[in-house]
């Protein structure tokens, strides 16, 4: 059974640092938003500097390029394609297991699953909705040309109530 919604502010600062039984289900999810708001700065962050350091895929309209005044190389539209999605991938890792961590110590109960088997189910539900939310970021760069951080956004967009969802009532307790 969850928590009753908070009657005042000291109780919903009470809830949102409490464990994932402790909190009413619309704080549980403003926990969610934050762990997964942390986890997307993470991927943002991993995703730019694979983008711009390892497999360059940026253009000069993106974020990271007026932001810090750099100086892309020029690179075919599929090339760009194929390389934002090896960036994905590798921020995707680096993201995936800040997310778990947070969820698992922060958000949820834990318990439905033996910790490597709730490890692997959070995985392959991120995993699956990244590698749509992927495609999807590859077809827009590809076939209509969008930037590649906008195209990243969609992406990111794409997975949050997906995830959510799958997290919430097959992989945790609530």
């Amino acid at each position: 059974m969850s928590a009753k919604f908070p009657s005042s502010l000291a109780e919903a600062r009470a809830q949102f640092l409490g464990d994932g039984a402790s909190a009413h289900p619309a704080i549980q999810f403003l926990k969610y938003a934050f762990a997964g708001g942390l986890a997307t700065v993470a991927h943002i962050v991993a995703f730019s500097a694979l983008a711009w350091f390892v497999f360059p895929c940026v253009t000069d309209g993106d974020l990271v390029v007026k932001l810090f005044g750099l100086s892309p190389p020029a690179v075919d539209e599929a090339v760009r394609a194929r390389l934002a999605t090896y960036s994905n991938a590798g921020a995707w890792v680096v993201s995936n297991c800040l997310c778990y961590a947070l969820n698992r110590a922060f958000v949820f109960t834990p318990g439905r699953l033996r910790p490597w088997a709730e490890f692997l189910a959070f995985s392959a539900v991120g995993g699956f909705s990244t590698t749509v939310g992927t495609a999807v970021m590859a077809w827009l760069v590809s076939a209509l040309g969008v930037q590649t951080s906008v195209a990243f956004s969609a992406n990111l967009v794409a997975s949050l109530a997906f995830n959510y969802v799958l997290r919430k009532f097959a992989i945790f307790r609530g």
